[in-house]
């Protein structure tokens, strides 16, 4: 009597689950195996598909029959698509299996093996589903990829989008809140090159960002943030963007400015530290002993930890944070003006504004100038294949070439804004800001105080443990501050005109001039 293990098989969970196909298989095989007297040894139950043999319960299957040789003779399934359904994979299995001493067999499609003519029935019956799955796989991808031709995204949303489906049943993704916010302060913070890639993702996994790493690396470089879906190559069709019908997160400008960040196209600025919120002059103070840069650190007290500034050489400079940062607070209000003063700046800084309105329209015209002359290089290209001078593959390597700078480009100049109205709101902030930079220092985050001692000293200060020594500041604010003494002088009715004539030496006008 033969001894023959079961082999049922079904493609997804939810079949499994059902049970209607493993219970049918099953129930012919048992016949089967009645009729021929032919003793079942196992029945073994499958969920996954047949692509490849890389199946849990058939690779148990068949460490059990190298180990056991000699104890089954048949392997039994109804159909040879329950078996595979990849030809090229399913002759080496067969082979494996005769070698080991097993004959697979379908009943619903049995074939004697040993007969030579036989094989080419075997080969329709492994190619045929082979052919389906092909065909029902290829239908897929067709539809899939008309329907990005056609701007909606496949899949499951990405980060800052939320499926959704409309009354009609056509399904789209829309901004999620408050992630689509993340996204937008990660663009915005990568494109400043103020912090690295990875600090920025630090900082974005605080606000709430639950991607790893490598997905974060993706989800900077998705162009569908700014409204872009991304239809790869196939065939001779080149790879190239089309417009969504979803909602952006990001402008395309941004997007592309925060491309060339990452390839490192964008001039990089200096990383800025991070440090401890009681440290915000870390890095910016020097040592009045021996002119090193002071680092900070914290000493643990008996209830409390205390914060120093203090030198990393042997001098021993060492200063408490509190009374250092407080004492900056001090410096900072001797820099801010009179009301009167911001007024005066105020009209200054809107009179050169409008003067340099003529250079923001230079620069859009060369945007748009070097725009047109790479789509006449393109159209030319294009032009000598219709003429066959050139191979259709060159010019798609030319396209290839040039359309990455042209989809920049076209970002840079659509933002490029056309009207100033809102000059006055961005000067009204900036000269509030001026007016109140020792409150915005002491409210401030660490990120933000550090911002403000940069943008006014250009050099690096120097405390002696009392007061500060004046360092060089700013131009502007140099320029605000001499304006403002000015002002006061002028208001107390002091003249600001000094002369270096001696007082002996008559003025001009008074006596009669002699020669």
């Amino acid at each position: 009597m033969k001894i023959a293990d079961l082999y049922i098989r079904v493609s997804t969970d939810e079949q499994a689950e059902k049970g209607y196909s493993q219970r049918n298989q099953e129930e012919m095989l048992r016949k089967y195996c009645e009729l021929n007297t032919i003793q079942i040894r196992r029945i073994v139950y499958e969920d996954h598909s047949a692509k490849t043999f890389n199946r849990p319960e058939w690779q148990k299957l068949l460490a059990d029959l190298r180990k056991h040789r000699g104890q089954t003779d048949l392997i039994l399934f109804t159909k040879w698509d329950r078996f595979s359904r990849n030809a090229g994979d399913a002759y080496q299995m067969i082979s494996l299996l005769r070698n080991t001493g097993v004959e697979p067999q379908a009943i619903e499609q049995p074939l004697d093996l040993s007969v030579p003519e036989n094989k080419m029935m075997l080969a329709f019956y492994l190619a045929a589903p082979e052919v389906e799955n092909d065909r029902r796989a290829l239908n897929t991808f067709s539809g899939m990829r008309r329907a990005k031709k056609e701007g909606r995204w496949m899949g499951t949303a990405p980060f800052g989008y939320a499926n959704k489906v409309t009354e009609v049943g056509n399904k789209y993704i829309s901004p999620k809140k408050p992630h689509a916010g993340i996204i937008q302060w990660v663009f915005d913070t990568l494109a400043k090159g103020i912090f690295t890639t990875e600090q920025v993702w630090k900082q974005a996994k605080a606000k709430g960002l639950g991607i790893c790493k490598n997905g974060f690396w993706v989800l900077v470089r998705n162009p569908v943030y700014c409204g872009q879906i991304f239809i790869p190559k196939y065939k001779e069709e080149e790879a190239h963007f089309v417009k969504g019908q979803h909602e952006p997160v990001i402008s395309e400008a941004l997007f592309y400015e925060v491309q060339d960040v990452l390839d490192g196209r964008k001039k990089k600025q200096r990383l800025q530290i991070e440090v401890d919120e009681n440290l915000p002059l870390r890095g910016f103070l020097v040592c009045p002993r021996c002119g090193r840069v002071l680092t900070g650190s914290a000493s643990k007290g008996k209830y409390r930890y205390y914060h120093y500034y203090h030198c990393s050489s042997s001098c021993g400079s060492r200063f408490r944070t509190d009374a250092v940062n407080k004492l900056f607070v001090v410096e900072l209000k001797k820099l801010v003006p009179h009301p009167g003063m911001l007024e005066i700046y105020k009209s200054a800084i809107i009179s050169e504004y409008n003067s340099q309105t003529k250079d923001h329209m230079n620069g859009r015209r060369l945007l748009l100038e070097r725009l047109e002359e790479l789509n006449k290089q393109l159209a030319k290209a294009r032009r000598l294949m219709l003429k066959e001078e050139i191979t259709a593959a060159e010019y798609r390597e030319i396209k290839a070439e040039y359309q990455p700078e042209i989809n920049s480009l076209e970002a840079q100049v659509s933002s490029y804004p056309t009207t100033s109205n809102k000059i006055d709101d961005l000067i009204n902030k900036a000269v509030d800001n001026v007016s109140r930079m020792d409150c915005l220092f002491e409210n401030g985050t660490v990120t933000e105080k550090r911002m403000i001692v940069s943008s006014i000293y250009p050099e690096k200060l120097i405390f002696d443990g009392v007061n500060y020594r004046t360092p060089r500041i700013n131009e502007a604010v140099r320029l605000i501050c001499t304006l403002d003494e000015a002002f006061g002088e002028i208001k107390k009715g002091h003249s600001s005109h000094k002369t270096e004539m001696s007082f002996k030496v008559t003025p001009l006008g008074l006596e009669p001039r002699t020669y």
